[in-house]
């Protein structure tokens, strides 16, 4: 593979032009973004990035899960095209830079292409995935999962968001159900560009985070009931406080990813408490565990011990537990060639850089099943992120599309 000119970078003036006007559709009300998937906004966002893409020479296709793949062709027509990208949905109190800083950075890689005339073997391909958050629709990650074989396409289409409304029926409404079928393009290479969404790369100094693995994730849906009955005049001995069932088991999550340190992590976040009045005693709980780490041998240590103590402590407090997986995957480890022209790309630039595993899913991980991947990552202030308050630097943008561009160009090989 030929290397890219150290000399080679992006306009990072047109990068954050880009972003700021993207950052225009779906304000939220704190500086951030609210552009849910399959909303009017995320129409909106979806037709500007194909007029900016067409307007840079490339071609549309879009798939059956609303998937958009815009195309600049190779020299050499049976080449598998490298791919580059991310998403442009956001959380509800979302960033300007989670997602899109991927997908933007991609056109603005190839407008930079186009200025200086390379041309390479392999076609290079920009992708927004659909519903990468999964916010609206549960679970994360739903399009590029339903791409790599993870989820079938009916199943995606009967995902309700909170007003009943369905996945298939919000994507036809929006206008972005493609005709190419879903999972039916090859890849050579895919790399995604993304804030780190945490504060290592921040508070280690350095630019570039070369991301050697992502995390495996367990979500478990668990769900504690006892009794309902009042606060004041129910004795302490005679309760079924699925409360404090919720209780114990927070505590048991911290415990178990404490063990297993450094790296591994866990906690329960999203909670539905019934009947969540101030005067009765919880009766039933229903919440969701989150453990992950990049060593399978830990995750599955981890999501055992869980399975092991949970209903005994709940046993123990006479309410009962139950749970079921409601998303999972396996650590992805990243391809070691890409990983390496990542790495070569930082050094060939003069960015500094370290080796990181990325502590968020991303639609990487699930592509990394069908396809060599890497990913590409760059600090955001304190690590804050999912947050209307997420912000990174210009030069920081910069340097992580800098990179994206050399590797996909050390990819794709350039045309002398």
């Amino acid at each position: 593979m030929s290397a890219p000119g150290e000399n080679l970078k992006i306009n990072s003036e047109r990068l954050w032009e880009s972003l700021m006007e993207m950052a225009k559709i779906g304000p939220g009300v704190a500086g951030g973004n609210n552009r849910q998937t399959l909303t009017d906004e995320d129409a909106q966002g979806r037709a500007l990035f194909q007029t900016w893409c067409e307007a840079a020479g490339m071609t549309m296709g879009v798939d059956s899960m609303g998937n958009m793949f815009m195309t600049r062709a190779g020299t050499d027509p049976d080449a598998l095209p490298v791919y580059m990208g991310s998403h442009l949905d956001t959380q509800p109190t979302g960033g300007k830079y989670d997602g899109i800083l991927g997908v933007l950075g991609g056109l603005e890689a190839v407008r930079t292409m186009n200025d200086l005339g390379i041309k390479t073997k392999h076609p290079i391909v920009l992708t927004n995935w659909t519903n990468e958050e999964g916010t609206r629709f549960a679970p994360a990650m739903l399009a590029s999962g339903v791409f790599a074989g993870k989820h079938e396409q009916d199943w995606a289409y009967d995902r309700v968001d909170a007003k009943g409304l369905k996945f298939g029926d919000e994507l036809k409404r929006i206008g972005w159900v493609g005709d190419e079928p879903v999972g039916a393009r090859k890849m050579h290479a895919m790399f995604e560009l993304h804030i780190e969404q945490g504060p290592v790369l921040e508070a280690e100094g350095k630019d570039i985070g070369v991301v050697t693995h992502g995390q495996g994730l367990r979500w478990i849906e668990c769900t504690v009931e006892g009794k309902d009955s009042h606060t004041g005049s129910t004795p302490m001995h005679m309760r079924k406080n699925a409360g404090r069932g919720l209780a114990l088991l927070t505590e048991l999550v911290h415990e178990i990813a404490m063990k297993h340190q450094p790296g591994a992590v866990g906690a329960i976040g999203h909670i539905d408490v019934y009947p969540n009045s101030r005067n009765v005693i919880p009766g039933k709980v229903v919440f969701t565990v989150d453990f992950r780490s990049h060593l399978p041998e830990v995750l599955h240590a981890m999501e055992a011990e869980y399975y092991e103590r949970a209903p005994q402590l709940c046993e123990e407090i006479g309410v009962t537990f139950s749970s079921e997986i409601s998303g999972q995957f396996e650590p992805p480890a990243f391809d070691e060639t890409l990983v390496g022209a990542v790495r070569n790309a930082a050094e060939r630039l003069g960015y500094s850089h370290m080796d990181i595993v990325s502590g968020a899913g991303h639609d990487a991980c699930w592509i990394n099943d069908v396809a060599p991947t890497a990913m590409i990552m760059c600090p955001c202030v304190d690590g804050l992120s999912h947050n209307e308050a997420e912000e990174i630097s210009p030069a920081w943008a910069a340097a992580g599309t800098d990179v994206l561009l050399h590797a996909v160009l050390e990819t794709a090989q350039i045309v002398d």
